[in-house]
C-alpha cells in the first residue's frame, strides 16, 4: 500500500519562515538575489563600523558550501536524484548553527544569504553559534512521509562529515519538522554508533527537545515589539493595532500571543490569502477555523483581502511572517504601518530600505525580531549536553530576557551611529563577529 502524503510541517523553525506560506510569491515582478540583499546591508554596516578590509574579506564569503546529490528510492520502486545544500558561513563565535529547507525553489544564493544571516542572527542575541544553511531542492507536498524518510535520511549521511555537536547543529526551517529532526539525529547517530542527541535542535522533546521551542519566535516577536512600542512611544499594547502575514507556527502563534495580552489584531492570512476586520479578530475563533478547513478564507464576521492587500493595510504594527521579498520598491510607498516586526527571513528586499527609512517606519528586522528560535535552540543544545531539560516557564523567562537585552543593544547602536534599526543590528552583529575573528587571529 502506498504511503500517505507527509502533512504540512507544523514545527516551528529556526530560521522564522512560516510553513503555512511557504509559496507566497512577491508583490514585485523582478526576482531579488537574497544574498546580494544581504551583502548590500553587511557593506553598509561594515562602512559605518570602518571595518578592518582583512576582517571584511573574510566576513564576506562563506566558509564551506557543500552540494551533493542524493539518489532516493521513491515508492513507485523509480529512483530520483536530488540536489541538496549545506553552507557554513562563519564559526568564529561557537558551532555553525542553521535550518534546513525542503522547498522546490531552494537555490546555492538563498542558502548562502541565509546562512549569513544566521552568523549575524546568533551574534545579536550572543549566543555562541556561527551561521549556516541547509536546504534540498524538491517538492515536499508531493511527496509521502517514507519519501521524505528516505531523502531526509541520505541527505545526512551525505553531510555527516561536517555536521555535529561542536561542528554544525542543524534545525527544522521551512518544510521540514520535529520528525525531520529526529530522522536526521538518527541516521547521524548510527554513523556514531551511540546516541548523539545534540546534533539537531527542534527535535520531539522525548528525544532531547526543549519545551517552549514551538512557540519561541512568536514569542520573540511579540517581545521585542513589546518593548519597541514603549521605547518609541508608539501605543501600548491595549490600544495596539496588529497585521499578521502568515499563520502558521510563526505569524499564528505570535497572533495568538498578540491577542491574548490584548492587542488588537485585525488581519491575518495564510497561502491563500487573507482575512480583515477593523474591529478585530477573534483569534481563538480564527486558529480553530484554520485548523479545521485548513484556511482562513471564509471565516465569518471578516473582509477577505489578498496577501498583498493585507501588507498596505492601516496598523500600528506589521508582522510579515512568510516569506522573502514580500517588502519591495514596488509597495514600500504604500506601507501605512508605523513598526514592521518581521517574522521571516528576508521579507523586505534591500531596495524598500530607503523608502520605508524616508516614509519614517521603523523595521525591527529578521536578525533581531525573529531570533526567538535560535535562541530557544540555544537552550536546547545546553540541555541535551547537560542531561537535565527546563521547565517552560524557565525557557520562555530566558527568552524574554535575552530578546530584551538584544533589543536594547541594537538601540545603543542605532542611537550611537544615527543609522536605521536594520543597519544597527547588522552593524551589531557584525562588530561581534568581527571582533572573535580578530581575537582568533588566521591560521595559516
Amino acid at each position: 500500500m502506498a504511503a500517505k502524503k507527509a502533512p504540512k510541517s507544523s514545527q516551528r523553525h529556526e530560521d522564522a519562515h512560516d510553513t503555512s506560506a511557504e509559496y507566497l510569491e512577491a508583490p514585485s515582478p523582478a526576482k531579488h538575489n537574497p544574498f546580494e540583499s544581504m551583502l548590500a546591508r553587511f557593506d553598509k554596516a561594515a562602512e559605518k563600523l570602518q571595518l578592518d578590509p582583512d576582517v571584511y574579506r573574510i566576513l564576506r564569503q562563506p566558509d564551506r558550501e557543500l552540494t551533493v546529490s542524493l539518489p532516493v528510492r521513491m515508492d513507485s520502486g523509480r529512483i530520483e536524484v536530488f540536489t541538496g545544500y549545506r553552507v557554513q558561513h562563519n564559526i568564529a563565535r561557537g558551532p555553525y548553527k542553521g535550518g534546513i529547507r525542503y522547498a522546490p525553489d531552494v537555490s546555492i544564493d538563498e542558502v548562502r544569504a541565509l546562512a549569513a544571516w544566521m552568523t549575524w542572527k546568533c551574534a545579536v542575541v550572543d549566543v555562541p553559534f556561527g551561521g549556516a544553511k541547509g536546504g534540498v531542492i524538491c517538492d515536499p507536498l508531493k511527496m509521502s512521509a517514507t519519501e521524505l524518510e528516505r531523502l531526509t535520511r541520505r541527505y545526512t549521511a551525505a553531510i555527516a562529515d561536517i555536521i555535529g555537536p561542536d561542528r554544525d547543529v542543524p534545525a527544522p526551517d521551512m518544510n521540514t519538522n520535529e520528525q525531520t529532526m529526529a530522522w536526521l539525529m538518527d541516521t547521524y547517530s548510527m554513523t556514531k554508533r551511540y546516541t548523539v542527541t545534540a546534533v539537531v535542535t527542534g527535535k520531539p522533546v522525548g528525544l532531547g527537545g526543549s519545551k517552549g521551542r514551538r512557540t519561541a519566535t512568536g514569542f520573540g516577536v511579540e517581545f521585542v515589539t513589546r518593548e519597541a512600542l514603549a521605547h518609541w512611544k508608539i501605543a501600548k499594547p491595549q490600544k495596539a493595532t496588529v497585521v499578521v502575514q502568515g499563520s502558521g507556527n510563526v505569524g499564528g502563534i505570535a497572533a495568538e500571543r498578540f491577542a491574548a495580552l490584548g492587542y488588537k489584531v485585525v488581519a491575518i492570512s495564510d497561502v491563500n490569502g487573507g482575512i480583515y476586520n477593523p474591529k478585530g479578530l477573534d483569534m481563538a475563533k480564527v486558529m480553530a477555523h484554520l485548523a479545521s478547513k485548513r484556511t482562513v478564507a471564509g471565516f465569518g464576521g471578516a473582509q477577505a483581502v489578498t496577501n498583498s492587500q493585507l501588507l498596505e493595510l492601516p496598523c500600528d504594527v506589521l508582522v510579515p511572517a512568510a516569506k522573502e521579498d514580500q517588502i519591495t520598491a514596488v509597495n514600500a510607498d504604500r506601507i501605512q504601518a508605523k513598526l514592521i516586526v518581521e517574522g521571516a527571513n528576508g521579507p523586505t528586499a534591500a531596495d524598500a530600505d530607503a523608502i520605508l527609512d524616508r516614509k519614517g517606519v521603523i523595521v525591527l528586522p529578521d536578525i533581531l525580531a525573529n531570533a526567538g528560535g535560535v535562541t530557544v535552540s540555544y537552550f536546547e543544545w545546553v540541555q541535551d549536553r547537560q542531561g537535565y531539560f527546563w521547565e517552560e516557564d524557565e525557557v520562555n523567562t530566558k527568552l524574554a530576557k535575552m530578546m530584551k537585552a538584544a533589543f536594547y543593544d541594537v538601540v545603543a547602536y542605532q542611537d550611537r551611529y544615527k543609522v536605521s534599526t536594520r543597519i544597527a543590528a547588522y552593524m551589531l552583529g557584525v562588530d561581534r563577529t568581527a571582533r572573535f575573528t580578530r581575537l582568533r587571529g588566521l591560521y595559516a
